[in-house]
């Protein structure tokens, strides 16, 4: 059994693949999403993400597909108490921004389309500089007084604005974040390395990096010469180009081969591995790509390993 893992402050345990959910709804239909969330909690996920705006850019869709199809899921296996659900506030095109009104009324109807009485983790997806930290702060401590949330988090913030609302939290006695979603993996290291992780780990933060596999690019189905069959085809593409990209890829085909591991799970493995990070954030569209992901959960890359993949993503 996975053991699991600790939220920063919190006291939400979650297992070491967050599982995201930003597929449903988009590129997994309904029985898509049921079948992967089975398989994902079968071998002990317990950890899944989303956000109210999943999946509003597809044409025809109005955002909340995502926390729907949860919903249903959820209510049709009985399983609410013992799943861990996140999901975020603030670009969902009806709630957009992180002003007190807007908070409370995105929180009542992600709870309904989530088909809960309370949020696990919630998310400000987007940190909005125009609302001061102190407004969002209390907003939130009303979510978690009034027993519709259990612990807050930020995504997408700086390290000043984050450092400005622990400290607020810490004065007032209000609800402080416990956890932080950075866009942070082998080929994007820049964005979290630094003082946004200082600040996480000098304040106990617990990470869980989006974009874990850079778009898909840190599977390894990228390769010179090859076109992949992907509606993040793009942008994942485009580490080919760099010496950075090509470097990583090199480096996780070596540790992949040695460790008789998929390269996915190695790009994984090595995130997992780093200070703060309590559990990647990865998706699966259909459960055949689910194994690589969940084997993050066993697979533990020695000192001489992750020296390998650091010094390649440098």
């Amino acid at each position: 059994m996975t053991s699991l893992r600790s939220l920063g402050s919190s006291d939400l345990e979650v297992f070491p693949l967050a599982l995201g959910g930003n597929v449903f709804g988009w590129t997994a239909d309904e029985g898509e999403t049921f079948a992967v969330l089975d398989a994902y909690t079968a071998v002990g996920g317990n950890f899944v993400d989303t956000a109210d705006t999943y999946s509003s850019w597809v044409p025809g869709n109005q955002g909340g597909e995502s926390e729907t199809l949860i919903g249903k899921w959820l209510t049709a296996r009985g399983n609410r108490a013992d799943v861990v659900v996140a999901t975020k506030v603030g670009s969902h095109p009806d709630f957009k921004g992180l002003a007190a009104p807007t908070i409370k009324a995105a929180a009542e109807a992600s709870l309904r389309r989530l088909d809960t009485d309370y949020i696990d983790l919630y998310y400000t997806h987007f940190d909005d500089p125009s609302v001061p930290v102190e407004e969002i702060i209390t907003a939130l401590d009303g979510l978690v007084t009034a027993g519709k949330v259990r612990a807050v988090a930020a995504s997408n913030i700086t390290a000043e604005r984050l450092q400005e609302s622990l400290d607020f939290s810490d004065r007032e006695g209000l609800a402080r974040y416990a956890a932080l979603q950075p866009h942070y993996n082998l080929v994007s290291r820049d964005t979290y390395e630094g003082p946004l992780q200082q600040v996480a780990s000098r304040s106990g933060l617990a990470a869980v990096p989006y974009y874990a596999l850079a778009a898909g690019f840190l599977t390894g189905k990228y390769r010179p010469g090859t076109t992949v069959d992907s509606a993040r085809a793009g942008s994942a593409a485009k580490h080919l180009e760099t010496a950075r990209g090509r470097k990583v890829l090199a480096a996780l085909d070596t540790v992949a081969r040695e460790r008789n591991a998929e390269i996915a799970t190695v790009a994984l493995a090595w995130l997992a591995a780093r200070p703060t990070v309590a559990a990647p954030l990865a998706s699966a569209r259909t459960v055949e790509q689910l194994p690589a992901l969940i084997a993050v959960a066993d697979l533990e890359l020695t000192p001489a390993e992750l020296r390998t993949l650091t010094e390649a993503s440098a």
